[in-house]
């Protein structure tokens, strides 16, 4: 009897391998901006997939539920951790300036600099990267067919989706740039008006490419029919793309930036994203300082000015690690932190000016969109997707269904001139052709003995400030939750001055603050939207939060993986 029962279990074991164990989760968890999205990844684990088939599968329906977050016309940075071997790599979809693309395109005669030409139309537009990142994300991390994986956005881009409160207002932002685009206008609007709660948006046109892409791969989109549309309707309204700028986009795997904070190992996005190394080096002067036995405003004080100094380091230093020499040692190595940490004072703020200043404009605003996904293999993604502006440059060329992102506006046209969020920057993120824009996108994850976190957000210039915020929570012992929800925020050097979103401060905390000699300006809104997934080995309990200032969904889930 009791050699039969040991014979069972040995024949359990052997054929149950998945088991819950501390390497590995007890449940799944996925957390998006939008119910679709977070539905449509689990599907695709439900069938059998993957982190990485789920993530192709949210970054695919994203493009199409949230036009004005994301889409194939954009671009994307997915930061993935591999269960098998502990692999942790950044996928850089990053658009790139067209090959005939300078900072002329852009510039009056005087040399000043015309705004709308770097947001709004064709010419705004950079090369796109969602498309390749789809296909190489599939190809190889993926497990499953890459038309099961897109099955889904392709039928919500045949069958439609239901217009909110959030698509309107960002409608009602964008609403001149998209009536200027005939496409855009006839997908996006109803009768040239923000469409009703409830409205159907339907886009056939783009549930056409997506299939292109899953017959074709890449090439389904960067060369042949959809290519040659995009470039010919792109080239008549005054852009500049060619056949080889499409041809020639490639995928890059880069080492992401790693530092440390406390006990947290923090792993962030590298250049071209400004996120991982600003995010790093905010926390290595914070390191310098006991936060905990700080008071409310002089902690609050504290982070700000960390965030001030960064952010200057940032507008000087930071670009495309392709084209320029970024010296990144320097910016995180401890002894300049404790430096920069050493010029912060506990009873007064420090001016931007001290440090060095430049012209600045007021920043506008953006919706980018984030979604973090755990899978029970322990296969963990945090990826960040944008087309800049809330409908990117508001230009869909014929046919195509496909929505282009402004991210041209992200290079420093001129330097030291402003962008659309106020961010600054010098030569080292100029316009060169092929050359991939600086980025503020922050998909990040923190790993302690006990803990694992996913999380990043939206919010263009106040992403990074925004998961800084959330690190400095989950140093703090906080779950997903409270990460998201807590108020927000931020300091980018310039405009001088404390951004904060609508009772992000409370009124003593703003009358500290001034106090301090900080100048503040309240924003008329909250910003940012948060994902957020932990895993807590030690219990092996997973949790998993969306924003509530969006209308995502975060979800978890005992789906155990197939082989």
């Amino acid at each position: 009897m009791h050699r039969s029962f040991l014979h069972l279990l040995i024949i359990w074991i052997t054929f149950w391998p998945f088991s819950v164990s501390a390497e590995q989760p007890s449940r799944a968890a996925i957390a998006t901006a939008h119910p679709l999205a977070t539905q449509s990844g689990m599907e695709i684990l439900e069938q059998g997939g993957n982190a990485f088939d789920a993530a192709v599968a949210i970054t695919a329906v994203l493009a199409v539920v949230e036009p004005y977050s994301s889409g194939l016309g954009g671009g994307g940075l997915w930061l993935l951790h591999r269960a098998t071997d502990g692999k942790q790599v950044m996928i850089d979809g990053r658009e790139t300036a067209p090959g005939s693309a300078s900072a002329m395109l852009y510039l009056e005669k005087n040399g000043e600099v015309k705004k709308e030409l770097s947001l709004n139309g064709p010419l705004a537009a950079g090369i796109p990267g969602v498309p390749a990142g789809l296909v190489y994300l599939n190809e190889h991390y993926g497990r499953m067919m890459l038309a099961q994986n897109l099955a889904p956005a392709i039928r919500y881009a045949r069958e439609g989706f239901q217009v909110t409160e959030l698509y309107r207002k960002l409608a009602g932002f964008r609403l001149d740039v998209l009536r200027a685009s005939k496409d855009a206008a006839a997908i996006f609007l109803h009768e040239n008006e923000v469409p009703p709660s409830g409205h159907l948006i339907v886009q056939k046109d783009l549930a056409n490419s997506l299939i292109r892409i899953s017959e074709h791969g890449a090439p389904g989109f960067y060369i042949g029919e959809l290519a040659n549309r995009l470039i010919d309707d792109v080239r008549k309204n005054g852009g500049v793309w060619r056949s080889d700028d499409l041809a020639g986009y490639k995928i890059v795997e880069r080492q992401p930036i790693i530092t440390q904070y406390r006990d947290i190992r923090v792993i962030s996005a590298p250049p071209p994203s400004s996120g991982g190394i600003v995010l790093g080096q905010a926390l290595n002067i914070l390191q310098n300082f006991n936060l905990e036995r700080l008071d409310n405003i002089t902690r609050k004080h504290v982070i700000i000015e960390a965030m001030r100094r960064a952010f200057r380091d940032r507008a000087a230093y930071l670009g495309d690690s392709d084209f320029i020499e970024i010296p990144v040692e320097r910016l995180l190595d401890q002894d300049y932190s404790e430096g920069l940490a050493a010029s912060i004072e506990l009873d007064r703020s420090t001016s931007s000016e001290e440090l060095g200043v430049f012209p600045v404009a007021e920043q506008t605003g953006t919706h980018t969109t984030h979604f973090s996904i755990l899978d029970t293999e322990g296969n963990r993604v945090a990826a960040t997707l944008s087309i800049n502006l809330p409908f990117g440059s508001g230009f869909v060329p014929s046919g195509t269904g496909v929505l282009l992102n402004d991210e041209m506006d992200d290079f420093a046209i001129k330097p030291m001139q402003p962008n659309a969020y106020g961010l600054v920057g010098d030569e080292a993120n100029r316009i060169e052709p092929r050359k991939r824009p600086l980025s503020s996108m922050t998909p990040t994850f923190l790993e302690t003995g006990d803990h694992v976190a996913i999380l990043g957000t939206s919010g263009g210039s106040r992403i990074i400030s925004t998961v800084l915020l959330g690190v400095l929570d989950f140093a703090d012992g906080n779950l997903p939750k409270s990460w998201v929800s807590i108020p927000r925020y931020h300091h980018q050097y310039l405009p001088d001055e404390v951004q904060f979103e609508q009772n992000g401060l409370t009124a003593i905390e703003q009358a500290g603050l001034r106090e301090l000699g900080h100048t503040l300006s309240e924003k008329d809104r909250a910003y940012g939207n948060m994902q957020a997934i932990l895993w807590w080995k030690k219990k092996n309990l997973v949790y998993a939060a969306s924003d509530p200032r969006g209308e995502g969904e975060a979800v978890t889930s005992a789906i155990r993986p197939h082989r």
